[in-house]
């Protein structure tokens, strides 16, 4: 009998046939997980991904605090991908990025079909690590149509909620139409922030876009920010703060897991304390959606 773990023989001796199985996802797991373990995380920084990861495609791994939390894999670019990271868990609380550090390994584009990451996934989460991985880290925006489903507890967002206590960058101080100022926030911010726009478009609504505002020559965090947006805008208009995004649509709702919101009403706007429901029973929906 062969010593090696990816190769498996069966059939007695003295017999005159037998089985004959190689593992070679087995294999190639085991070796990836070598390659990335021998490996020293490096902090998870812009300058560094910059000037020392390249673009090229590979696998990856999150450490926070020195445990591995999160596994995946970048079909074009690591240093995007891990810049897409590095720009969410700097929106958070909970969390600081002095905290998150990182490893990875370019792979050559023919690897990609043998869905690498996913062997690692299962190899660590066999030894119960990289928990991130079914805790929807890498899930993108679910859109409208998610935002009345209960987060769930166990949910990355839920854990490490966005930080609204930040200041939106980017904005040009002075008068123009609000269409442009949204957009320059939508980019600025660490997390989601979605509105109405066109049909099957990204652009801002008509009803948003061509609306006059003055921007203040002043630093406003994501409250004061959706304040001012709100302020230029007829009554019936909503501002939503999600444990993982903020919204902005004409019309009141309240969404059992939203944590706070704004209303424009009789000329004015009026916050609330959301109820902040989360699903404590359900499992996260879990799917690693690439931003590159």
């Amino acid at each position: 009998m062969t010593d090696r773990p990816d190769i498996r023989l069966f059939g007695d001796k003295g017999q005159a046939s037998g089985d004959f199985k190689l593992s070679i996802t087995r294999a190639l797991g085991d070796q990836l997980g070598e390659g990335l373990e021998r490996l020293v995380p490096a902090p998870l920084s812009a300058e560094y991904l910059k000037e020392e990861i390249q673009h090229r495609p590979g696998v990856y791994q999150l450490y926070v605090d020195d445990e591995l939390v999160y596994v995946g894999k970048a079909s074009k670019s690591l240093r995007d991908r891990l810049d897409v990271h590095r720009k969410k868990i700097s929106g958070r609380v909970n969390i600081s990025l002095e905290q998150v550090g990182f490893v990875c390994l370019y792979v050559d584009e023919d690897l990609d079909a043998a869905a690498p990451e996913k062997l690692l996934i299962k190899r660590y989460r066999a030894k119960g690590e990289a928990p991130w991985n079914t805790m929807g880290f890498g899930n993108k925006d679910p859109g409208r149509n998610r935002d009345k489903t209960l987060v769930k507890a166990k949910h990355f967002d839920a854990r490490y909620p966005i930080n609204t206590g930040l200041t939106v960058d980017g904005l040009t101080p002075g008068k123009q139409t609000l269409g442009p100022v949204l957009t320059a926030a939508k980019s600025a911010l660490p997390y989601t922030f979605r509105f109405l726009t066109m049909p099957k478009s990204k652009v801002p609504h008509t009803s948003l876009r061509d609306v006059p505002v003055t921007v203040p020559d002043t630093k406003m965090d994501t409250v004061s920010f959706l304040r001012f947006v709100l302020e230029s805008l007829p009554d019936g208009w909503q501002a939503t703060e999600l444990p993982g995004y903020v919204i902005l649509y004409p019309d009141f709702e309240d969404l059992a897991s939203a944590t706070r919101y704004w209303r424009a009403t009789n000329g004015s706007v009026e916050p609330f304390e959301g109820q902040g429901r989360l699903d404590e029973k359900g499992e996260v929906a879990d799917q690693d959606d690439e931003d590159d």
